[in-house]
């Protein structure tokens, strides 16, 4: 059996997940990285993606829409600013979003906001795609 740690995913609206996992896979702004038991401390700014939860060998996929990780040694702590599980997740209103940024790039002026508005969306759909391919798995 793998070596375990204590992960607490917290949202503004709730705690998503707490409890002992094997491994955390996360989506980082700087590059995506995974925490098993023993990593060492770390504070990482999360981009918006899909976390990947082992617990008992087992995948659960939940989407985050950014936050912050911190990995200490009392385990792993995620805050992040949306968080939602693949089954909690609307698709239309997820899909709905997109559009809504999609229009939105229209009316802004080119320079760094713009430039953070398509990295967000570009996110955004990947994110939409990894659904899409995981729901025809």
């Amino acid at each position: 059996m793998a070596a375990t740690f204590h992960f607490d995913l917290v949202s503004p609206e709730k705690i998503v997940f707490s409890g002992d996992v094997e491994q955390v896979d996360i989506p980082g702004v700087e590059g995506d990285f995974g925490v098993l038991a023993g990593h060492s401390p770390l504070v990482a700014s999360v981009r918006p993606g899909i976390m990947t939860v082992t617990v008992n060998g087992k995948h659960e996929k939940i989407i985050v829409l950014g936050g912050l990780a911190e990995v200490s040694d009392k385990g792993l702590t995620v805050l992040a600013d949306t968080a939602t599980t693949m089954a909690e997740l609307d698709r239309v209103a997820f899909a709905s979003q997109i559009a809504e940024m999609e229009e939105n790039l229209k009316d802004e002026e080119p320079g760094n906001a713009l430039d953070r508005a398509i990295s967000r969306l570009d996110h955004f759909k990947v994110i939409q795609q990894q659904i899409t391919s995981t729901a025809m798995h």
